[in-house]
């Protein structure tokens, strides 16, 4: 099993030969002294980070959450159990992100906005500040398991503010307060609203490798609930024109509502996920 880590970490190293196109990704101001490139990735791990896709850029994702690693090879690894997520993300300027994705994970679709308020500038505002907000349609629900099934049970709904901070050239931080709605929720005693703070970082390890990680601390979670807060850890490889993200979570779902209120792993136990997105700008 560790010597498929190591292969799985080397893969991109062999893979990924493109010239350093770095001096285009990460400026490291602007003009007005605003500071940039918090973080790579339009996502920590989990997370949405406060990074927004450029004015009439096109970013297409494609995200992959293999099965559980504790079950070895019965099922490679995980990787007979794959869930898989095609996300686009537009620029309609430049405050202003529009989102859509389809998920296999519950059959999933999504539409989102993401809006920058504010931006960390030099010496005057100490924080870059973003609002996401999607809707969610779980297409999975069957009405011959849920006889009195409407179209308003399968809506979900997420609203994040998501604060972020660049400390220093290499390290940066994030705190995002989110609320999330369910029509329908599985387990008994939970509320349909729930509430959960996210916390991530991103330290930088060389000019292209970045150590990233997030944590989701939900906050009212119903006491006989079977599932956990998803913590993930990841790294981020920079490369001409797309960051390519390898990560481990004990969530496989990757939307904000499947993430926070339905991860089901225990990383004591070894019962975690490997997974990766890969983007790429058009």
């Amino acid at each position: 099993m560790k010597n498929l880590f190591i292969l799985i970490f080397l893969v991109p190293i062999l893979s990924f030969s493109q010239d350093d196109l770095l001096s285009e990704i990460e400026p490291k101001t602007t003009d007005n002294q605003f500071t940039t490139a918090a973080f790579k990735g339009l996502k920590i791990v989990n997370f949405e980070s406060t990074k927004l896709v450029a004015k009439q850029e096109l970013t297409f994702i494609v995200s992959h959450r293999f099965g559980s690693i504790e079950n070895g090879f019965d099922s490679f690894f995980g990787l007979d159990d794959a869930v898989t997520r095609l996300h686009f993300v537009y620029g309609l300027n430049d405050w202003l992100n529009l989102g859509v994705s389809r998920s296999s994970f519950q059959k999933i679709y999504e539409a989102s906005a993401k809006y920058r308020l504010f931006r960390q500038q030099e010496h005057k505002f100490p924080f870059t500040i973003v609002g996401y907000n999607s809707i969610l349609v779980n297409t999975a629900l069957e009405e011959a398991n849920l006889p009195k099934l409407e179209f308003k049970h399968r809506l979900r709904y997420t609203a994040q503010l998501l604060v972020s901070r660049k400390v220093s050239t290499n390290f940066s931080f994030e705190f995002a307060p989110t609320f999330f709605h369910d029509n329908y929720v599985q387990q008994n005693n939970q509320d349909n609203s729930q509430f959960a703070l996210g916390l991530g970082g991103r330290y930088k390890l060389s000019k292209r490798w970045s150590l990233n990680a997030d944590y989701g601390w939900h906050l009212n979670r119903a006491s006989n609930s079977p599932f956990r807060n998803p913590l993930s850890i990841g790294i981020d490889l920079e490369t001409g024109g797309h960051v390519f993200q390898m990560h481990f979570s004990n969530a496989q779902a990757m939307n904000t509502n499947g993430f926070l209120g339905q991860a089901t792993g225990n990383w004591s136990d070894g019962n975690i996920y490997f997974g990766f997105n890969l983007s790429r700008v058009f």
